[in-house]
């Protein structure tokens, strides 16, 4: 790997360092006291998000360079030499706190690390956001010290992998109508059930797994629990064979009487509906960059195909209909890109404002919606080379149709609006 590198400013006068050509510069400010961020949160400044950035960039270039990309997709077999070399990179751990290898920069940071990621490859930046957002980020904003450096390390590193798990056959967007169960027994807990659609389930050492711990109680008797692989009882029935996203790994798990020790509870007992909350939002907000880098990738082999394809003696570039679909496409991205971009900066330096779930939901509603016309717009640009399967369009179209599904389809996300804007208003009703 590379060397360390270092970028030194003199106006700033705090440094983290990661390896892999990645060096990151915080200014000296005042902590913000969010939930949502480490004790020592310090918001990036814009200069430090375009060097981020940059360094993403060389990243991809270097290690996820198109033919690593298609061939994922066609093996659809997990990348895992890729985890430790994000490990080693810092990206793994961009929300995590130093003292366990992270690098603390916050959520704008981590929409540019999923944005590239995904534009080199839309299903490492989905398995990346899975372990990062939804595993590493839970367990850093709502572990005890003794969790988080006991787990942190080793998935800050790369050396192992994570995932969360919600979602069952019957319950995917009433997440809180869950059926897996724990019961309380000396010393912890005996987890039973099943989880469906798990991102990263098959490969994972590390699950944060939710369960109504008190049935009775409905949405405000399930519990946090971490599941780690070897424990018995808890194993992957099966790996989906998926249209798109290939590669980035989706299961069926299996918990048979596991016991998860009071150790591995992650929160109080009946409150993991407030941590599985709370997370969506920022799920949703981070989640939201995918889309972006799929924009970017198709806008990547638009542009230089219909610049060099000629028809009637010219550039296909020159006719206006390609140029409105170009023109659709620019400010489809730029307008998505605005929006996630604004919301995780509110998140960032807001915190009095705190976290607008209408904004998290709306961020990925639109830009997923927006990615699938733009690769659509790819293809047809690209003709009858977008329709094969040697260019990359057709992958960018099956990779961005997850995000109209996933974390929520799109009808969803307009229901939290709606409720957002009917909770806003429930007082002014005459």
């Amino acid at each position: 790997m590379p060397s360390l590198s270092t970028l030194t400013r003199s106006m700033l006068t705090r440094r983290v360092v990661a390896s892999s050509h990645m060096a990151i510069t915080r200014p000296l400010s005042c902590r913000f006291h969010s939930t949502k961020h480490t004790r020592n949160f310090k918001p990036p400044t814009s200069e430090d998000l375009i060097e981020l950035r940059e360094r993403v960039r060389e990243f991809t270039k270097r290690e996820i360079p198109e033919e690593f990309a298609a061939s994922v997709d066609l093996t659809n077999d997990f990348p895992a030499p890729m985890w430790r070399k994000l490990g080693e990179a810092g990206f793994l751990g961009i929300t995590a706190e130093e003292d366990y290898g992270g690098l603390e920069l916050g959520y704008q940071a981590h929409c540019v690390v999923m944005e590239e990621l995904s534009r080199a490859s839309g299903s490492i930046g989905l398995s990346y956001a899975a372990h990062s957002q939804l595993c590493v980020n839970q367990l850093t904003l709502n572990g005890n010290e003794e969790q988080k450096a006991r787990l942190l390390p080793g998935l800050v590193s790369g050396e192992k992998v994570g995932a969360l798990a919600m979602s069952e056959h019957s319950a995917g967007s009433d997440v809180v109508s869950m059926k897996s169960t724990a019961r309380p027994v000396d010393g912890g807990w005996v987890l039973d059930g099943t989880k469906m659609w798990i991102t990263n389930g098959p490969d994972a050492d590390v699950v944060v797994v939710y369960a109504k711990t008190d049935p009775d109680k409905g949405s405000k008797g399930i519990t946090a629990l971490i599941v780690e692989k070897g424990m018995k009882g808890y194993t992957c029935a099966r790996k989906l064979n998926k249209l798109g996203m290939r590669g980035s790994n989706t299961g069926e798990l299996i918990f048979d009487s596991v016991f998860i020790p009071h150790s591995n509870q992650l929160g109080a007992t009946n409150q993991g509906v407030r941590i599985l909350m709370g997370g969506l939002d920022l799920e949703r907000l981070v989640l939201s960059a995918g889309p972006l880098g799929l924009m970017q990738a198709a806008l990547d082999i638009t542009l230089p195909y219909v610049h060099q394809r000629k028809q009637f003696g010219i550039p296909i570039a020159h006719n206006q209909l390609i140029q409105a679909k170009l023109a659709d496409m620019h400010v489809k991205l730029s307008a998505a890109r605005a929006y996630t971009f604004a919301a995780a900066k509110r998140v960032d330096e807001d915190p009095e404002a705190g976290i607008d779930t209408k904004d998290c939901a709306g961020a990925i509603l639109f830009a997923a919606d927006r990615a699938t016309e733009c690769a659509l717009d790819a293809i047809q640009c690209l003709g009858g080379s977008g329709y094969v399967n040697e260019v990359a369009a057709g992958r960018l179209l099956r990779d961005a149709k997850l995000y109209e599904i996933g974390a929520g389809t799109t009808q969803i996300r307009q229901m939290v609006i709606g409720r957002a804007f009917n909770k806003e208003y429930a007082d002014h009703v005459i």
